[in-house]
């Protein structure tokens, strides 16, 4: 069996953000054509994007291998974002769920489907970071991810989560 590397991003600014994750990361290495091979530390993150006034994100990145097409691991992810009660109603808006393919393999691809890479990661710390924590010397568009998320214009609102959630669901909310 020939299976391709992936990596996918994990995030969550709606409900229990960070036992969303958890779950989310178990429901998308479930299937056997689907194999953990990394998971990132939970950083949180502002919303980038959409409407304003958003509560923070919680967001990850897994590396896993899987003999799944890219077509095929595009409807698994967008299923487990279904069972976890994902809604899209407003574009970058408040989400239960949000899982998106950034890399599979060494593909290229335009398809709007699924464009590969993902077409706005190399400007996202919140997917770089969390990636250059588990893959130091992984690189996109021929630059490591490290870098790239160093330069982008949202490096400086990453936060380490704690794994804790206060009463109100925002992590660092009491002092």
């Amino acid at each position: 069996m020939n299976y391709t590397r992936a990596v996918l991003a994990l995030g969550s600014n709606l409900g229990a953000r960070s036992d969303t994750l958890s779950a989310a990361v178990a429901d998308i290495v479930d299937p056997p054509e689907v194999r953990l091979l990394a998971i990132s530390p939970i950083v949180q993150t502002k919303a980038v994007g959409g409407p304003a006034g958003q509560p923070d994100f919680l967001n990850m990145v897994i590396a896993v291998e899987t003999t799944l097409t890219p077509t095929e691991l595009l409807r698994h992810c967008n299923a487990v974002e279904q069972k976890h009660l994902r809604v899209r109603d407003v574009r970058w808006g408040p989400r239960t769920l949000d899982v998106d393919i950034i890399t599979y393999g060494e593909l290229a691809s335009s398809d709007p489907e699924l464009t590969l890479p993902h077409p706005r990661a190399a400007g996202r710390a919140f997917v770089l970071y969390p990636w250059s924590l588990i893959d130091p010397a992984a690189e996109l568009n021929g630059e490591r991810v490290g870098e790239l998320a160093a330069k982008a214009a949202d490096f400086a609102d990453i936060v380490p989560f704690d794994g804790f959630e206060n009463l109100h669901g925002v992590a660092g909310a009491v002092e």
